[in-house]
């Protein structure tokens, strides 16, 4: 089995946060959601865990910190090419997402930033490993 990744975010609203990663094209596994909590499939082995303030505070006594204000995490993901970049970046910001930052384009990475609807921000970005420098 190959390794997987789950991200666990804290979330004020399911189903806003649902429709927002549904409205970027990825599916919910409702095998692992319920009424507090959500599967978002991302590929094979990348999944996030959307869940209500009251689950995620099972799973840690920290106090939640609010994404709108303070950065908790950056969340980096590897799309195949530009194009794909710009067209997730489109859905975010069509889906209730904001713009995070500007445009980072170099020789050899192209990225784009957003924040969902809770204020985690997700860079997208493209590596094209034949231009990366030696």
């Amino acid at each position: 089995m190959n390794q997987q990744i789950f991200i666990n975010l804290p979330v004020r609203d399911l189903d806003r946060s649902k429709a927002f990663y549904e409205g970027l094209g990825f599916t919910i596994n409702q095998q692992f959601s319920d009424e507090t909590g959500a599967c978002v499939v991302i590929s094979d082995t990348i999944f996030v865990m959307l869940l209500t303030h009251d689950k995620f505070k099972q799973f840690t006594s920290k106090e939640i910190a609010d994404a709108h204000k303070t950065t908790e995490v950056l969340n980096a993901l590897s799309v195949a090419s530009k194009e794909r970049v710009d067209e997730l970046m489109e859905l975010a910001l069509n889906n209730g997402g904001t713009q995070n930052g500007q445009t980072q384009e170099y020789d050899f990475m192209y990225g784009r930033d957003f924040n969902d609807p809770d204020g985690h921000i997700w860079e997208l970005f493209y590596m094209d490993m034949e231009k990366l420098p030696k």
